[in-house]
């Protein structure tokens, strides 16, 4: 008896694990959110559009510090890997009034679309972001391939990117992505 005790609380353990796990699985296991973004020149924009380029999402504020360092990173990584395939788009939060994201932009010149989430949806669709910047590395099939809140490591992201792009021009798109193409 002692022992079928034993073996049901190692299954049940094992089985918490599990759960626990899916439930806050890491990148690489998720799906991208099929969420629509209006643009601040008021363009609507589909995430599920974009399938079959690597996307980057990435979070951001114009009174953090961190992102605003990130910003001429971000910009050179778009002019140098755009023509190829990538596709970046920042999503400024909620609590950021819409005329310093404009002003943001114009002041950078920042080439890739930027978001606003006023409402936090988009926030909230990716797991309810509230730190910035907080990224998302999406493969062309839709899976999220790499998650970071903070600073991103631009050679480590470049390298991932570059990649996601040598497999798509390769043709070795994911099932899922030839299906949504």
């Amino acid at each position: 008896m002692k022992r079928k005790g034993k073996l049901i609380s190692l299954f049940a353990l094992a089985l918490l694990g599990t759960l626990g796990y899916l439930w806050l699985a890491p990148a690489g296991l998720k799906t991208s959110p099929d969420i629509s973004l209006v643009t601040i020149d008021g363009e609507q924009l589909q995430l599920a559009s974009l399938r079959g380029k690597p996307l980057l999402v990435t979070f951001w504020a114009t009174t953090c510090p961190g992102c605003i360092r990130e910003v001429p990173h971000l910009i050179e990584l778009y002019e140098e890997l755009a023509p190829q395939g990538l596709e970046i788009i920042g999503i400024a939060m909620d609590y950021d009034p819409p005329n310093r994201v404009i002003a943001m932009r114009n002041a950078r010149n920042i080439p890739y679309p930027l978001a606003l989430d006023i409402h936090a949806e988009a926030a909230r669709a990716f797991g309810n972001i509230r730190l910035t910047p907080t990224a998302f590395l999406i493969a062309p099939d839709g899976r999220i391939v790499y998650q970071q809140t903070g600073e991103l490591s631009m050679a480590q992201l470049r390298q991932d990117i570059l990649g996601l792009l040598k497999t798509t021009q390769a043709g070795q798109l994911h099932p899922a992505t030839a299906e949504n193409i």
